[in-house]
């Protein structure tokens, strides 16, 4: 088992280093933040840009990975973001995870004047942005002509990248999805698959709807000829209105439940002190300790 954990981007430099740090420190595997210019009950609060943000972690930390948790397609263009990915996988030496999803229909779907998608045509424009990103990440041969398509959501004329990626055979890509499509799409394209879970409260049928999204998984990657080992599987264990550090105990039951499901990495929110993912920082500490012995 892998362990993540997620820092908001709420910290004013330096001040947000000591979090990065500390992820690394603790001996975390990878440490994510979010990818939304604001975000459901913390849209009025501070809210500090992603690329920037991972790019800074980069330069404090030295073999953590580094994830967007999830990036999608609301706002962004796959030519100048995947230039910012690539960038920033060289400047980290190869550690960043693209945590991708379809985007939801919150403040980020609207805030350029789109109208809202249909979950059918979110899908379709998030499988046109995860293969163009696919392309756009490869090792882009000297001398070429560069990168150019033309699809429904989005268009590309001789793209330049910033030329040998620090990861072969591009930065790898983690899908975020629970539907049926987007479990073909991560067999067919992904490292790793990303999940919240079910929206349910209740903890147990949240846990038998993770199970049920795992075993799809599987026989998605069967019908694509993958084996599903293949893939990473990471579940974020606060999803809904759980915080899992809210004890030692409950971090602990929730990764044994995770690993007897088929996960191999779950991720944790860094405690805030009200609100959302609210928790005591020593139960963190206390997490920590526990790692290797969990692994």
């Amino acid at each position: 088992m892998r362990f993540g954990i997620v820092i908001l981007p709420q910290f004013d430099w330096p001040e947000a280093a000591r979090y990065w740090r500390a992820a690394e420190e603790y001996g975390f595997d990878h440490a994510w933040t979010y990818d939304h210019l604001a975000w459901r009950t913390l849209a009025g609060e501070r809210w500090h840009a992603t690329i920037p943000t991972l790019t800074a972690a980069a330069m404090v930390t030295s073999r953590i990975g580094l994830g967007t948790f999830v990036s999608h397609p609301n706002y962004r263009h796959p030519v100048p973001f995947a230039k910012d990915v690539a960038t920033l996988d060289q400047i980290s030496g190869g550690r960043v995870l693209l945590g991708v999803g379809s985007g939801g229909t919150g403040f980020d779907a609207t805030v350029l004047g789109e109208p809202l998608l249909s979950p059918r045509r979110r899908h379709d424009r998030f499988d046109e942005f995860v293969r163009e990103l696919d392309t756009l990440l490869r090792f882009e041969e000297p001398g070429s002509d560069g990168i150019s398509f033309a699809g429904e959501w989005f268009t590309a004329d001789g793209a330049r990248m910033v030329g040998e990626p620090a990861q072969r055979p591009r930065t790898p890509l983690h899908l975020a999805a629970n539907g049926p499509r987007g479990l073909a799409l991560v067999a067919e394209l992904a490292e790793g698959w990303i999940t919240t879970g079910s929206d349910d409260d209740d903890t147990e049928v949240w846990w038998r709807a993770s199970a049920e999204l795992s075993s799809r998984l599987d026989d998605a990657c069967l019908a694509a000829g993958r084996a599903p080992g293949e893939i990473t599987r990471t579940l974020s264990l606060d999803s809904g209105s759980r915080t899992t550090l809210a004890s030692i105990d409950a971090f602990e039951d929730a990764v044994g439940r995770a690993r007897e499901i088929g996960f191999t990495d779950v991720v944790v929110h860094w405690p805030r002190t009200e609100g959302v993912y609210a928790a005591d920082e020593r139960v963190l500490d206390e997490v920590a300790a526990r790692l290797d012995a969990l692994r």
